[in-house]
């Protein structure tokens, strides 16, 4: 048995490209480095003396920079290439980490804060299609999930970090940010540049298909796009009104909530690639999908079907993690899978932009529902959110067999 499960990790890593570890060393590197976001309203109201609204506006403006960085990054990575944009994110990126530090007016930050986010998820597009062109057909979801697990690891390690540096100076958090941002744009050039990596294509040598479809016109797709709004949704309620649950609800004390919030990593960290080694080869990615999709709605509404107790909380953020693991990686095959090398930057922008709006819609949207008619009642709402967009996938599930 201990052979077998051995035997399953080493081939779940294996076969996968020295450029997608690179590539995925970068990204852990570029989200440990941005670990500012989760204490911006925290530094806004501490350290600049700024009311909890002017704070909530600052962060609504992130959202919508991260939004247009989602679909301006996706049509420069097909313009000028993904290693040209991941760069030129990284590099303009840390700058502007350090310039937000040194900013006292609010409109400044404002104006700052909107830039930064844009640059900030201009890189995810452009690092989307840089995974695809690093892996081959047969390993690309398990290319996907090792950058997932940097992704995850990244924000781990950030927010560790950050809580300790943020109690002591709000200030370095800026510095350190910015110097991490251009350290990983260091490490790009060193390892992917087109003239040191054979799978990096320098710009000149890309070749555009003369007839290239644009994802704006790809109507699936664009049913697509809505349902994973939709999906994440729900799934950012984890991160958003769930702990606020947590604390009044069911009287967790911060530091068990803290404890559940890393067990969500820990378990992507420790079972994902496997998972998706031993699933992706039988091809039923929406089949997966689907599934969970209605594991995330079953996290939420399991507090309005069973009385309340922290062994709940654990099995309900072990099911939410059960539904990301089976979805998020096999989202990410599908757009891929309709794609090409001319206009995939363009799907992944607006899959970026989908996860943004999502991560602006679900937090603001799931807090009001949560203060005006109360916990069990957003639950319920999440729960047929849910049901609905595992039907929208099913759906797009048949409409793929017509198109085969």
């Amino acid at each position: 048995m201990i052979q077998r499960i051995s035997n399953l990790y080493r081939n779940a890593y294996s076969g996968l490209s020295p450029a997608t570890w690179w590539l995925s060393v970068v990204m852990l590197i570029n989200r440990a480095g941005t670990m500012v976001v989760p204490f911006m309203t925290l530094y806004l109201t501490e350290a600049k003396n700024y009311t909890i609204g002017k704070a909530g506006l600052v962060m609504s403006v992130f959202g919508m920079g991260a939004i247009c960085g989602g679909i301006l990054g996706g049509k420069l990575t097909d313009k000028f290439g993904f290693y040209n944009v991941q760069l030129g994110a990284l590099l303009c990126g840390g700058v502007m980490f350090i310039v937000l530090g040194q900013l006292s007016d609010y409109t400044a930050i404002c104006i700052c804060v909107f830039v930064l986010a844009t640059l900030n998820d201009a890189f995810r597009p452009a690092n989307a299609t840089a995974v695809a062109q690093y892996s081959k057909e047969e390993n690309r979801t398990r290319s996907y999930s090792l950058n997932r697990l940097s992704i995850n690891l990244g924000w781990a390690v950030g927010g560790a970090v950050g809580g300790f540096i943020a109690s002591k100076n709000y200030h370095i958090l800026f510095w350190i940010d910015g110097i991490t941002n251009i350290g990983a744009a260091l490490l790009l050039i060193s390892v992917l540049h087109p003239s040191k990596n054979k799978q990096t294509p320098a710009h000149r040598d890309r070749v555009k298909p003369e007839k290239t479809q644009s994802a704006f016109r790809d109507r699936l797709y664009l049913v697509f796009v809505v349902l994973t709004i939709l999906f994440g949704f729900c799934f950012f309620q984890l991160f958003a009104t769930m702990p606020v649950f947590f604390k009044q609800n069911l009287m967790l004390t911060p530091f068990f909530i803290g404890c559940i919030m890393a067990l969500n990593g820990l378990i992507i960290a420790l079972f994902e690639m496997a998972i998706v080694f031993t699933l992706e080869p039988r091809r039923k990615n929406m089949r997966y999908i689907i599934m969970g999709t209605l594991l995330v709605g079953l996290s939420f509404v399991v507090f309005n079907v069973v009385p309340g107790t922290k062994w709940l909380a654990i099995l309900s953020t072990v099911i939410v993690t059960a539904g990301e693991m089976l979805s998020m990686p096999f989202m990410n095959s599908f757009w891929v899978n309709r794609t090409h090398s001319g206009n995939r930057g363009q799907y992944a922008g607006l899959y970026t932009a989908a996860w943004s709006i999502a991560q602006v819609l679900g937090p603001f949207v799931g807090s009001q529902i949560a203060q005006h008619y109360g916990f069990v009642v957003l639950w319920w709402t999440i729960g047929a959110i849910s049901v609905a967009g595992a039907a929208g996938f099913k759906w797009l599930q048949l409409q793929e067999m017509k198109e085969s």
